[in-house]
């Protein structure tokens, strides 16, 4: 089906707190019937390198990409505190941001069985928002930590970064600091990953990743129990980058389109 024509379209997603999301929507135009099937991409936490205002720009790119090859609508989000969503990081805040983006899925779209797919950060929090959402039919985790015990052994560092990268705008912002520290230790997608079943799970890794253990990979994994575990040879933490890692997800995401089944509207 390669060659179909996209539909790009940007819109906001209202979410946790009143807070607007920045969404982009690529959908297919040309195919006979609509596909309720959907993926839901989620990119990873702002860096030096990679600051707010433009971490998670490309995914775009990547829905195009995906919406083509499996005909199906394909909806990236910037999280609070990103580009130009409106709102502060915590980690609970990004959860709710994709609760909120898998409810507008399907009251919107008309969106049955969602798959999301995250990088780094995105993809623990997509771990811990899907095991409690009907919407969702499996998960896609790519270069993530299985906790964010490291954030929560010095939470006040963290809290500078996230200004510095520009995720935390507001000066007064996090009102309650104990709670937004408290985040850190308990959104966990190891512990998340047990109850995801029979909902299934990709966990792919660079080998050479040097910002995210390997060994977060086998824990997510095994806690899955079922989990398709992969490993890009070679590959670093900034495997959206990665050919090889795309191909990947892509034939993940297919085979798992033939397993649930096409269900589609006239």
């Amino acid at each position: 089906m390669v060659g179909i024509k996209i539909d790009g379209s940007k819109t906001r997603i209202k979410s946790f707190n009143s807070s607007e999301l920045e969404a982009y929507i690529a959908s297919p135009v040309s195919a006979e019937k609509r596909n309720t099937q959907a993926v839901l991409l989620l990119h990873g936490f702002p860096s030096q390198d990679l600051q707010a205002a433009n971490v998670g720009s490309g995914m775009s790119e990547l829905a195009n990409q995906i919406c083509e090859r499996l005909v199906c609508p394909v909806v990236s989000i910037r999280f609070q505190g990103c580009g130009s969503s409106t709102g502060n990081f915590s980690l609970r805040t990004w959860v709710e941001d994709v609760n909120f983006a898998l409810i507008y899925m399907s009251e919107e779209l008309g969106s049955g069985n969602i798959w999301v797919c995250g990088f780094g950060t995105g993809g623990a929090v997509g771990i811990v928002a899907a095991v409690n959402s009907e919407h969702v039919a499996g998960v896609v985790s790519i270069g993530s930590p299985a906790d964010f015990d490291d954030w929560a052994s010095n939470p006040d560092q963290l809290l500078i970064y996230s200004r510095e990268v520009g995720a935390i705008k507001d000066s007064e912002y996090p009102q309650d600091l104990d709670l937004w520290k408290a985040e850190l230790r308990e959104v966990r997608a190891v512990e998340s990953a047990e109850y995801l079943p029979p909902k299934n799970l990709l966990v792919m890794h660079g080998s050479e990743d040097e910002t995210v253990p390997h060994f977060d990979a086998r824990l997510i994994a095994d806690s899955h129990g079922q989990a398709d575990l992969r490993f890009i040879s070679g590959g670093g933490h900034k495997l959206r980058q990665d050919p090889r890692a795309i191909a990947v997800l892509i034939g993940w995401l297919k085979r798992q389109q033939v397993r649930v089944g096409t269900t589609s509207i006239l």
